[in-house]
């Protein structure tokens, strides 16, 4: 199924996180850890986080293929003072293209490429930022919700 994609203007969002760097092909084996990192921190700092959600922000570098930085991070309401490898990072604010991906994490890629061939298409180009905000968990991998920005330059 091909996803809807819109320009829309996105707000920050504040984020616990844990920043490693990773080659496109080891973000699968990459996250797990991290996120662990952030929410046991989480867990000790009450408050700190609500409903937020987990988002993953990369940098991505010039060459498409080349390791990225990536912060595996959690939604939260305020500033905190970093904390070993905690930090606080924050999503560009800015004009993006949104798409929703609908189905398994495995297929995330589908999404991705589509948002780039609807740049392309459209002469559209990123500012080296994009991210994926991971709905709630559901049992049904099908019906799982991943938003999908990439800011535009």
């Amino acid at each position: 199924m091909t996803p809807q994609i819109s320009i829309e203007v996105a707000t920050p969002r504040l984020l616990a996180a844990v920043r490693r760097r990773a080659p496109i092909r080891e973000i699968a084996t990459a996250w797990r850890p991290a996120l662990d990192q952030v929410w046991s921190f989480l867990r000790k700092h009450p408050g700190l986080r609500t409903d937020g959600h987990n988002v993953f922000l990369y940098h991505h570098p010039a060459n498409r293929l080349a390791p990225m930085d990536i912060d595996f991070g959690v939604e939260v309401v305020r500033s905190f003072a970093p904390e070993g490898d905690i930090t606080l990072a924050e999503t560009p604010a800015g004009k993006v293209l949104a798409a929703s991906h609908i189905g398994p994490y495995q297929r995330l890629g589908e999404t991705h490429d589509a948002i780039h061939a609807y740049a392309a298409a459209n002469k559209l180009s990123f500012a080296g930022k994009s991210w994926e905000i991971y709905g709630d968990p559901v049992e049904d991998s099908a019906k799982l919700e991943t938003r999908i920005d990439y800011l535009l330059s």
